[in-house]
């Protein structure tokens, strides 16, 4: 039986074999439908780790041989590794969007993505994406395609989208881009959660 501890450390982190145990007692399987393993979960972790480095969901090695994981990376896990209904660029979003409206709600902070304030060239639209003019250009004419025509316009004969159509394109076409900025901000309000006083990436020594 769970002491009172026990269970209050739970809902902060878990070991690798409690969330194993928590996959099998879901029902959660791989995407070709077979049991998780030690081996598969230890892949899905690394992959939360290298795609969201700054989220901290993962305690690093001090004094024991284990790692934990904060529950909101096993959500993540959960959420967006191990599900098969969207593909993972739209979990993970989906999923920074949940965070986010959660953390907003807890901290009574309104709600704004005002990351889009400039008009912005092809060139400054390469930098900005980082990606390739011949790139940029096949996203422009998608969101053009998409009746988003009135985001693009002239001027002194220089190709310009509009900063509604910079958000377009971050949104439907360069996503991790949009990833970027949604796993930025979220971090931004976990900071202020827990200068609230609430427990995040605290491990209790326990590492």
């Amino acid at each position: 039986m769970y002491t009172n501890s026990q269970q209050i450390l739970d809902s902060i982190f878990l070991s690798y074999k409690k969330i194993l145990n928590r996959l099998h007692a879901l029902g959660i399987t791989t995407r070709h439908g077979k049991e998780i393993s030690h081996m598969d979960l230890r892949k899905a972790i690394d992959v939360m780790i290298k795609k969201h480095p700054t989220c901290r969901w993962r305690s690093e090695k001090i004094r024991s041989r284990k790692y934990f994981v904060l529950v909101e990376g096993y959500y993540w896990l959960t959420q967006v590794y191990f599900q098969k209904e969207k593909s993972l660029i739209d979990a993970d979003i989906d999923f920074f969007k949940l965070r986010i409206k959660q953390y907003e709600e807890l901290l009574k902070i309104e709600h704004n993505e005002n990351w889009w304030n400039e008009n912005m060239d092809i060139k400054q639209l390469c930098k900005y994406f980082n990606r390739q003019d011949i790139t940029v250009r096949k996203a422009i004419k998608k969101m053009c395609d998409s009746g988003g025509g009135e985001y693009k316009f002239l001027v002194n004969n220089k190709v310009i989208i509009s900063s509604k159509g910079v958000e377009w394109i971050c949104k439907n076409v360069f996503k991790h881009k949009y990833l970027e900025l949604l796993e930025k901000y979220k971090m931004k309000l976990t900071e202020l959660y827990i200068e609230a006083g609430y427990l995040y990436d605290n491990f209790f020594g326990i590492n």
